[in-house]
Formats: C-alpha cells, sequence, structure tokens
C-alpha cells in the first residue's frame, strides 16, 4: 500500500549576538529560547516514539548554546534579572523596564497574574519609565525580575518542584527566589544539547545543520546573482566571495561531527537559499541532500509546482556533483507557523492531517508514495500558540501515530525510500517569494553590504601586503569577524520588511563586528561604521549660527559671551535609546570667524569619570568637492585632550591648523585654511566618539552639518 511520509524539518536558529571582543551577548534571545523551545521541542517526542523528525541546528547557535551552559555566557539582560532589586541603579531600572515586557501578552504575560498586572501598570503609565517609577518599588520590580524569566520556562519544566514553587508563589519574590531563578535557568541551559545527543544517538531525530554564521550562501558566492530573481533590483557593489561560502560550509559540519560525533548529511541552507553555485559547494563540502521552498521549485520548473512535484525528492546533478533536494510545502509549513496559534489543538491537527490526505490522494492513487516536507522555525512560532504549542504538537503526533497509512520519517530516511528525480539547474531564490529581496536591494541592506564589501577587501589587502606584521590570533580573529558579518541576521532588520524593538541593537552589533575587523588588523574603522545604517527618526535640536565667535579653547567656558552666537545641535536622547546605552554628549556648539572652525562638546556629567581613552574624530568636507575632506583625531585623557592624528584638505596650510583643551568642556579649533575652505564658503563637518577601535556615538546621526563660513556686514566684529 503506498505510504505517506512526513518529513518535519524544526529550524533551530538565533543570531550570533557575542561581541568576539568584549565577549559579551548583546542580547538574550538565544538564552530565552534556550528555556523556551529547544529543550521541550525534542523531549515532547519521548511520548510518541514511532514519529521520527529532523531537527537543524545553526552552528553559531550551538556555540552560544555551550558557552551559556558552561557559564561562561554573559547578557545585560541577565545580570538586571539576578540583582538584587534594592540594589539597581536608575539606569538599570529604566533598563528592567523597557525591556522585560518583550514577551507576547496574552501567550507569556497573561499566563501568571502578577506579571499582567505588572504589564498593566506599565501600559497605564504610558511606557514611560519617569512615570512608571511611582509604582515600580523594589517589592515590583524583584517580582518583573523573576516573573519576566519564569513566563519562559519549557512546557516540559513545569513539573519541577522549584519551578512550580515559583509558579505557585505568583508574587512577593525573594532574593532567594531570584538566586533560585538563576539555578533554573542553568539547569535548563546546561540540558538542552543533551537531549539532542540522545535522541539523534537512538535515531529517532536526524540533526541537520546550516551554514556556520548562517549566511545567505548565493550572496557570498556573488550578489549579482540576486538580479536573475529579481531583474532591475538595485545591488550594492559586487561581492563575491566563494571562498567564504565554503568556509562556512565546510566549518559548519567539522563542527557538528566534533560535537555529536557524526557528520551531518543534511542541509537547511540559510532561509531556504539556493543557486547552483552554493549546490555545488554544498556538494563538494559532503553533504548529501539540501532544501528549500516550493517556490523555488516553481521558478526552476518554469510553472507552478503542484502536490504532485513538490511530494517527491530530486537530485541535482551538475559534472560529477550532486545533491537531493527537498522543497518545502510553502502553504502547510506556515499553517503551522502563521495560522494554528489562532486555533485549539484538535481542531488544528485535524485540519493539517486533512490538508495532507487530500494533496496526497492522487499520488497514492498512482500506487506512488508521497513524501510531504514541512519545514519551518522551530522556536519562534510557538510565543503565540496556547501552552508554547504543546498541546497541538502532542495532538498531531499522537493522531500520526495512530495511522497506519501515515509515518513521520527523518529526512535520510524517507530520501531512502522514494527514487529522486533527476534536476540539472536551481533557479537562485529563497523560501521567501523566490528571491533574495529582504537581504539586498533596499537601501539600508545595501548600505550594509557596501560596508561588509570594504571590510572584506580591506582585510584581504591587509593580509596579503608585503612585510605585514598581523599577529596570526588577530588575522584569525579578524576573519571570524567578517564570517559573523556575513550572516544573514543583520539585513533581515535592514530594509523595510521587517520591524523589532531591537532593530537599533542589531544594527549596532553588526557595525562592531565590522569595526572589530578594522581593529585587529591594526587599522582605523571608517567613519560610517560610527553611524547607524538604519534610517533611524532621531528628534534633533538645532539652531544655526547668529555670529561669529572666538573663544579661547581653553577646555572651559570662561565667559557666556564666549559661544554667544554659536550654532548648537543635539539629540532627544528619549527617542531611538538602544538598552544599556549610555549617552555621552549632551550638546555640541559650533561656529566660525572667518579663519578658524570652533567646535565646542558637551558631555553628560554622569560620563566625565568615564572619557579616559576616548576619541574624538573629526570629518570635515568643503562645499563642491574642491578640496579633499580632513580628519581629525583628538584624543582625551582625564581632564586634558590633544590633537592626536591629523590629515587636512590643504596641508600645506597645516603649520597650526588645529589645537584642543578639554577640562569642563572639550574645544577644538581647525584652521580654515588648512581645512581646504576658502573665505566665503560653507563646509559640512560631523563628529564620531570612539573608544578602543569601536564607535559609541556620532553627530548627526545621518548627514553633516553645514556651516557658512560667510560675516554678514551686521555681524558685530
Amino acid at each position: 500500500m503506498p505510504r505517506i511520509y512526513l518529513c518535519f524539518l524544526w529550524h533551530m536558529h538565533q543570531p550570533f549576538y557575542k561581541d568576539l571582543l568584549s565577549g559579551e551577548y548583546r542580547l538574550p534571545w538565544t538564552r530565552m529560547h534556550a528555556l523556551k523551545d529547544y529543550y521541550g521541542m525534542v523531549r515532547v517526542l519521548k511520548d510518541f516514539p514511532q514519529v521520527r523528525q529532523t531537527f537543524n541546528l545553526v552552528p553559531s547557535l550551538v556555540v552560544q548554546l555551550e558557552e551559556y551552559a558552561a557559564g561562561r555566557a554573559a547578557d545585560p539582560f541577565l545580570r538586571c534579572a539576578l540583582k538584587p532589586a534594592e540594589s539597581l541603579s536608575e539606569g538599570e531600572q529604566s533598563f528592567i523596564l523597557r525591556y522585560f515586557f518583550q514577551a507576547n501578552p496574552a501567550r507569556l504575560i497573561y499566563r501568571y497574574p502578577r506579571y499582567a498586572e505588572l504589564y498593566e501598570a506599565w501600559c497605564a503609565a504610558d511606557r514611560k519609565v519617569a512615570r512608571a517609577r511611582r509604582f515600580f518599588d523594589a517589592r515590583a520590580m524583584r517580582d518583573l525580575q523573576v516573573l519576566s524569566q519564569l513566563s519562559w520556562v519549557d512546557e516540559e519544566f513545569q513539573d519541577d518542584p522549584d519551578v512550580r514553587a515559583l509558579a505557585e508563589k505568583q508574587r512577593d519574590y525573594s532574593l532567594g527566589d531570584q538566586a533560585a531563578m538563576g539555578r533554573i535557568q542553568a539547569r535548563i541551559l546546561g540540558a538542552v544539547l543533551q537531549v539532542y545527543a540522545e535522541f539523534a544517538a537512538s535515531g529517532q531525530i536526524e540533526i541537520s545543520t546550516t551554514p556556520f554564521y548562517h549566511p545567505i550562501l548565493p550572496l557570498l558566492c556573488d550578489t549579482e546573482i540576486a538580479g536573475v530573481s529579481h531583474p532591475y533590483v538595485p545591488l550594492p557593489g559586487r561581492f563575491r566571495y566563494p571562498r567564504d561560502a565554503r568556509r562556512q560550509l565546510e566549518s559548519s559540519r567539522a563542527f557538528m561531527r566534533k560535537k555529536f560525533g557524526a557528520a551531518p548529511e543534511g542541509l537547511w541552507p540559510s532561509e531556504g537559499s539556493v543557486s547552483d553555485e552554493a549546490l555545488a559547494l554544498a556538494a563538494e563540502a559532503g553533504f548529501r541532500w539540501a532544501a528549500t521552498d516550493n517556490g523555488v521549485l516553481s521558478r526552476t520548473l518554469g510553472h507552478a509546482a503542484g502536490v504532485a512535484e513538490t511530494y517527491r525528492p530530486y537530485v541535482w546533478r551538475q559534472g560529477d556533483r550532486e545533491i537531493k533536494l527537498l522543497f518545502r510545502d510553502h502553504y502547510l509549513s506556515d499553517l503551522i507557523g502563521f495560522v494554528y496559534s489562532r486555533m485549539g489543538a484538535g481542531e488544528s491537527a485535524a485540519h493539517f492531517l486533512d490538508r495532507v490526505r487530500e494533496n496526497t490522494r492522487g499520488i497514492l492513487a498512482e500506487g506512488r508514495d508521497a513524501l510531504v516536507p514541512v519545514i519551518l522555525d522551530g522556536e519562534n512560532a510557538w510565543e503565540h500558540s496556547e501552552l508554547n504549542g504543546r498541546p497541538f504538537l502532542r495532538e498531531l503526533y499522537r493522531r500520526i501515530s495512530g495511522d497506519a497509512q501515515m509515518e513521520a520519517l527523518t529526512v535520510a530516511e524517507a530520501l531512502g525510500r522514494i527514487e529522486s528525480q533527476p534536476l540539472g539547474h536551481v533557479f537562485p531564490g529563497s523560501w521567501i517569494n523566490a528571491n533574495f529581496d529582504v537581504w539586498i536591494g533596499a537601501e539600508e541592506d545595501n548600505r550594509a553590504w557596501e560596508a561588509l564589501l570594504l571590510a572584506r577587501d580591506t582585510y584581504e589587502r591587509a593580509i596579503q601586503a608585503p612585510g605585514q606584521t598581523i599577529a596570526e590570533e588577530n588575522r584569525q580573529l579578524a576573519y571570524e569577524e567578517l564570517l559573523i558579518a556575513e550572516g544573514s541576521d543583520w539585513c533581515w532588520w535592514y530594509g523595510p520588511e521587517h520591524d523589532s524593538e531591537n532593530r537599533p541593537e542589531f544594527d549596532k552589533l553588526f557595525r562592531d563586528h565590522l569595526a572589530n575587523v578594522y581593529q585587529l588588523l591594526g587599522l582605523a574603522p571608517p567613519e560610517d561604521l560610527s553611524r547607524p545604517i538604519l534610517r533611524v527618526t532621531v528628534k534633533e535640536f538645532h539652531e544655526q549660527p547668529t555670529g561669529p565667535i572666538r573663544p579661547v579653547i581653553d577646555g572651559q567656558v570662561t565667559s557666556y559671551f564666549e559661544w554667544l552666537g554659536a550654532g548648537s545641535y543635539r539629540v532627544d536622547q528619549r527617542s531611538g535609546a538602544m538598552h544599556g546605552r549610555r549617552h555621552l554628549v549632551r550638546a555640541l556648539h559650533y561656529g566660525c570667524d572667518g579663519a578658524s572652525l570652533f567646535l565646542r562638546v558637551d558631555f553628560e556629567d554622569e560620563a566625565v569619570s568615564t572619557l579616559a581613552g576616548i576619541s574624538v574624530r573629526v570629518r570635515v568636507e568643503p562645499a563642491g568637492g574642491a578640496r579633499p575632506a580632513s580628519d581629525v583625531t583628538v584624543n582625551v585623557h582625564g581632564r586634558s585632550a590633544n590633537v592626536a592624528e591629523a590629515r587636512f584638505g590643504a596641508p600645506e596650510h597645516a603649520g597650526s591648523a588645529a589645537e584642543a583643551a578639554f577640562e569642563a568642556v572639550l574645544e577644538v579649533r581647525l584652521s580654515l585654511a588648512a581645512l581646504g575652505v576658502t573665505p566665503n564658503h560653507s563646509l559640512g563637518f560631523q563628529i564620531s566618539l570612539w573608544r578602543d577601535g569601536l564607535p559609541m556615538d556620532a553627530l548627526p546621526q545621518q548627514g553633516l552639518i553645514k556651516v557658512s563660513t560667510t560675516e554678514p556686514s551686521d555681524w558685530p566684529v
């Protein structure tokens, strides 16, 4: 009797949140999903031994899970969650209020009445920290600290005595309860990879993988391939590093072999992104099968792929390279990911299997077996589902186990039972619209690719330069940072397609990875890395100069009149603030006297004690491009400052071109002649703040501040 083989592939992935140089994890989502999803998605199969599945683990996720399990990973969210509420600083209180309600209200927050009460108080305060502080005393804050973590604990741990004790207490948590929450997390984090190893050893699950840092392989091979799937899409400078794609594949397979004792046969290319060149590299790396979306199959075949074409395996061959392919049922996979969370467990399980039977009826009538590929995210889908989706999964697995004509198999098992159809070419695309538009083509995406291309080319030139003296450890770490920056997650959040409260954090971390490359090579990172790639809307307060200024460069505001007439620029720091970010600059003042450009930086009072080691870079561009831009770096040491480095557009005038002083404020004078700015012309400038080679802040966030050097006749002299 012909049979239905259901192939579930659950993709487990989070971006690489770790900064390699600082060692800090910027965002908590690897840890949070390890508490909520990774363990239980496998453990639930213990009750259904006939159900076999494939789990796709991204190596960069496994690295993070290992570090959390070993206690080597630190993130600011966990530190704030475990710190005694009475000892929290105002900044930490603000951080907790802003970010500890980042959970699905219906499924996670309202599951715990006290968490719901705190959430409603936060909403009643219009999500404004200053107003919320009236309600959030130490008692409320500690309840929030505990419940924001407890709400993410996996369903499989709900009967754990420690978890049950915290859940039943509901409110008025103690310091001991906070500590218990920390121990619970450590225990769960330590169990995640063990459960995968255990079930893989038993044969109930197959572990497949993805290129190491989750890059879009076809775009690493050649960004021009995006123009095939979307003709006339605007593209950045050509990025073409297929050897990086090969490295991401080979290191992934070697890493997974080391961690789980066997090299994975299967590959879920990041975001289902395929091309002939990418598949050739995967086959050469030793992968025997890969999967993508049936939208790609449709464009490959030149017509809409029906279920008869989707529900069978293929073998891609070019020359002596071959790899088997599955094309996911897009519709069925999306039902689980986006629709069934709004339905009851029995209703949704019945609907899913009814659709499978209806789709396969014609195939079975021909006497042929049907292979049904269902591939989707194995973590984010469940935040909107009742009890983390477990009632649905249990009901689905129970019904599959009881159906004599249906069997849930690993991908490798199913491929061994059905003959594969030959395929000599695959259309380049991803699981989203069979193109690459999410990751390239939009202005933000292209700016990110340009920054990556510049860093990648710079690395190549640096390591090949005659007589280069880069330490081998630094060279390897710089390359690792490039591989991380090649990951797909950064451009997922650039462009118009997706939104998140954490987009600024993703943007900053991407730029920091690239800045680390330059730092490790002993080079100054490009100025552009100090400014967001995101086209964020920042409320600016900008007043133009009203007269000439001639301040004394002594680091003091010696007189009210000294800067009278200067322009001023500041940013509303309540807008677009990233978690944990300490603002350094309160205001920037500027002006001219016809011979010099004067700048004054007023730092935030609480930042002054931390300014040692800060570099302030000033970039000045003469209007019209008559002269090259000038770059001046001022280093701050304690209560002093000096011009450390200067490249002037008109070096022939650089005699006494610059001076700087810092005591109460930072004051800088730059000669207009040395800058290449001729009398009665204008200029544009920007400043950025750096520490240890990493960008910390920039004014303005986008573009330049324009300054006229003309002195109207009615200005006082």
